[in-house]
């Protein structure tokens, strides 16, 4: 027997939700050019040469994409199973909010710097350009973080505690006369030393404030790197455990590639069920 043809309604769902078919890959490459387009648009029209020259170009440029992905949010919500849930999920919530601030920027103009949030469109790439199999990586690099979380946390809290110690004390030995106005000026002060940055908006001036400004900034040199530490160790033994899972259940080769099947060395499947 011959299946019903689809519908028009199944048709335009094939196009615009599904990336793997020939039509949807088009849709999706056309839609990230003109994403890129808004984006460049926006970027230009920051520019302030650039917008005094050309801002109505640019208005009527920006009305246009408004227009293109207000019609691409009403297709997808025509064409969903379940609109509703389109509309509230991620994906939903960005391509509404792409259109929000073309639309407030009609009545109300200052409006149009809110239109730099069509860069969260940005986050379509991963699906139309299929990187899912590249993206699986960052399994390692969560498995460190929720390794390491509580001992950067106890670092983060050491730290806060450092850094109060020393804004204290640079108050009590600078004083209000040398801009340590209040104890929080001195542990802005203490954080911007000890992370090296230095912005040089407030500094001591006595040689006992620049004594302890000198021991503050050691002491960002030496604990700068412990976070990187705790992290990339727990990164190796994430890796180091993916090794294992991946270790050949039949003749016991473990280093494979992480995406491997099938072992390198016998052919056997690597998922296979253990007793």
């Amino acid at each position: 027997m011959n299946q019903p043809s689809p519908s028009l309604r199944e048709r335009v769902y094939i196009v615009v939700f599904q990336s793997d078919t020939r039509a949807g890959r088009r849709f999706d490459k056309a839609l990230l050019v003109i994403i890129l387009a808004s984006l460049l648009v926006v970027m230009l029209d920051s520019v302030e040469t650039v917008h005094r020259q050309y801002a109505g170009l640019f208005a009527w440029i920006e009305w246009g994409f408004t227009f293109i992905f207000a019609v691409e949010y009403l297709v997808r919500l025509y064409c969903s199973p379940k609109p509703l849930r389109y509309a509230f999920s991620f994906y939903g919530l960005i391509d509404l909010l792409s259109i929000v601030p073309g639309i407030i920027a009609i009545f109300y103009s200052d409006a149009q710097y809110l239109m730099v949030v069509r860069m969260v469109r940005m986050l379509r790439v991963f699906r139309i350009l299929k990187l899912s199999p590249y993206l699986m990586q960052a399994n390692y690099l969560l498995a460190a973080l929720r390794g390491s979380r509580q001992k950067i946390i106890v670092f983060l809290l050491s730290v806060s505690t450092l850094v109060t110690l020393f804004g204290t004390l640079m108050y009590v030995i600078e004083g209000p006369e040398h801009g340590f106005t209040s104890i929080p000026k001195g542990i802005y002060w203490a954080i911007v030393t000890l992370t090296t940055v230095g912005f040089g908006d407030i500094v001591p001036t006595t040689a006992l404030g620049q004594i302890l400004s000198s021991l503050v900034m050691i002491t960002g040199y030496s604990i700068i790197a412990v976070p990187t530490g705790i992290f990339t160790a727990e990164l190796a033994n994430a890796m180091r455990g993916d090794e294992l899972v991946h270790a050949c259940p039949s003749c016991k080769k473990d280093h494979h590639e992480p995406n491997a099947a099938f072992c390198s060395r016998c052919g056997s499947s690597l998922f296979a069920k253990r007793e």
